[in-house]
């Protein structure tokens, strides 16, 4: 398998032409779905397995897991100030970083689930209620100087949960740990 394979094991995202109702509902399922789908695919696994890179020079199983509650905060976050300010600029992490941090290399994973549940649960509530004209709401986005706007958005974070969960999968199943 090629480093882009490894990095990109669920493949890059593309962002549709348009956002459809259904498409959305698909964005969804993913994103209600995320948390229990992330537990069950970490839950029995030894400290040591979660202390397992997914690729070489890549992030442990542990650090993509708070890595996704981090990111997920941060697009809830984000979501939140699309809806009550018109076109805010949000702020910028170095997810790189947050990474290396102490609760991301070395904390046990349950409080980054709890995490997950609780902000997919007021995520998905958000989105469900979201009206036609809150979903082509926009944020400004200044490190890629980019306007994203909220349907568009959505659509990425369904793709990040898939993006994520499939390092752990194919990482398991390549070990063997299934």
């Amino acid at each position: 398998m090629n480093i882009e394979q490894q990095k990109y094991p669920a493949g890059k995202f593309v962002k549709p032409e348009s956002v459809t109702p259904e498409l959305m509902k698909q964005y969804l399922m993913v994103i209600s779905g995320f948390p229990s789908r992330i537990r069950k695919e970490v839950q029995d696994l030894t400290e040591e397995q979660l202390d397992t890179p997914y690729r070489a020079e890549g992030w442990t199983i542990r650090q993509v897991v708070n890595h996704c509650a981090d990111s997920h905060m941060n697009s809830l976050m984000r979501l939140k100030l699309a809806l009550t300010e018109n076109n805010p600029v949000i702020k910028p992490y170095f997810e790189d970083k947050w990474a290396e941090l102490p609760d991301s290399k070395n904390m046990p994973v349950e409080s980054a689930l709890k995490m997950l549940e609780g902000i997919h649960e007021r995520w998905s509530v958000l989105i469900k209620n979201l009206s036609a004209e809150q979903m082509k709401r926009t944020f400004f986005h200044p490190e890629n100087r980019i306007k994203f706007r909220v349907d568009e958005n959505i659509g990425l974070y369904a793709w990040h949960c898939d993006h994520h969960l499939a390092h752990i999968t194919r990482l398991k199943n390549a070990r063997g740990w299934d």
